[in-house]
């Protein structure tokens, strides 16, 4: 796996030259380990790099010592957060390779530590996450007084999706969103919800008089719960208006999905629907709206969780989208290390113990 430093070796730096006491590239790489190791805040890395500066001092020029907190705030509050998606955007194509019909999942998480005092504004965070790989593909912060339906086609467009299935939930449903998926040469599957009423309701009359053309039943065992989902799939869009304003639509689909709790014999039951450009293949659309959730569990969960991001409190210049940007780097080189079986507190505990697991880790040796 190829290191991701090299890649953010010509970020312009922010700082006027008389102040710039601490290379760039020395910061960067003190904060991406810092956050390997479990650093949360500028405090942290300053306190890591104390605590690390032999060794750090044995590869780094560090010519005047470890930076201080407010360096590392003042640095990643005006880094221009382009410049670091752009250069995270070429290390993960440098080592991820979407196959055909990999599921791109696109979702938005808010980063709750971020609400300004007067409730009234937040960061929010718009993420392409890539299934097969594990891999945060790329992500897109939405701007003020916008919304992701703004933010989603930017983040698309940034993306090489050639062969790869799109899936995002209700808030991308439109037809503009769908008609740029498919002129990157690639499939959607989108949600289908109360914000897209009149195709809701035909899709619901559709299924109630329409034989499907495709069934698919999976069934989950694990976490104390036993999950049942049921796909069907309609290629008839006879009932639906207008279905030509959809790019290159194929079909409708039905998820049924019913949760039996073991411990409380409760069960839950919940229908949702979809378009997509699919063709009506009922496994295939199960499969794939399973995987649409790996982005929860498997980025905005652990992100939460492991790097408890929505405790982070920063919220001036573009530190929130930074400081975001470098926690999803650090998952990344998580996720691609196969030399462990751990999961992402073990190995967060490892690389803070262990100096050549952590150097292996960012240098890209793993």
């Amino acid at each position: 796996m190829a290191s991701p430093l090299r890649y953010f070796s010509e970020l312009t730096d922010p700082r006027v030259e008389r102040t710039r006491r601490h290379l760039l590239s020395d910061i960067v790489f003190i904060a991406i380990a810092a956050i390997l190791c479990g650093a949360g805040s500028w405090d942290e890395m300053e306190r890591f790099g104390k605590a690390k500066k032999a060794w750090l001092k044995s590869f780094l020029p560090l010519p005047h010592g470890i930076p201080s907190h407010d360096t590392f705030n003042r640095v990643f509050q005006a880094l221009a957060p382009e410049e670091l998606e752009k250069s995270f955007l070429h290390w993960v194509s440098s080592m991820a390779q979407l196959t055909q019909g990999e599921v791109v999942a696109i979702d938005g998480k808010s980063l709750r530590g971020t609400r300004s005092v007067d409730g009234k504004s937040i960061v929010h965070m718009v993420s392409a996450w890539a299934g097969a790989n594990n891999l945060v593909l790329a992500q897109c912060k939405t701007e003020a007084k916008s919304n992701e339906i703004t933010t989603i086609p930017e983040l698309l467009r940034v993306l090489e999706l050639s062969g790869a299935t799109v899936t995002i939930d209700a808030i991308g449903c439109q037809k503009q969103i769908a008609r740029q998926i498919v002129e990157q040469k690639a499939d959607y599957i989108l949600a289908v919800k109360e914000n897209q009423p009149s195709l809701l309701a035909d899709i619901k009359d559709s299924f109630s008089m329409l034989k499907a053309a495709s069934v698919d039943e999976q069934v989950d065992c694990g976490h104390g719960r036993v999950e049942t989902r049921r796909c069907s799939v309609l290629d008839d869009l006879s009932l639906l208006d207008t279905p030509q304003n959809w790019a290159s639509l194929q079909g409708i689909v039905r998820i049924e999905a019913e949760r039996y709790h073991k411990a409380t014999g409760k069960q839950e039951r919940e229908t949702r629907y979809y378009i997509t450009s699919l063709a009506p293949n009922a496994a295939r659309l199960n499969a794939a709206i399973r995987q649409h959730w790996g982005i929860e569990n498997k980025l905005h969960w652990v992100l939460d969780v492991a790097f408890g991001e929505d405790l982070s409190r920063k919220r001036a210049g573009n530190a929130a989208e930074n400081f975001s940007l470098l926690n999803r780097i650090a998952l990344n080189l998580f996720r691609q290390d196969k030399s462990s079986r751990l999961g992402i507190h073990g190995k967060r505990l490892a690389a803070a113990w262990d100096h050549d697991y952590l150097l292996n880790l960012i240098s890209g040796s793993i």
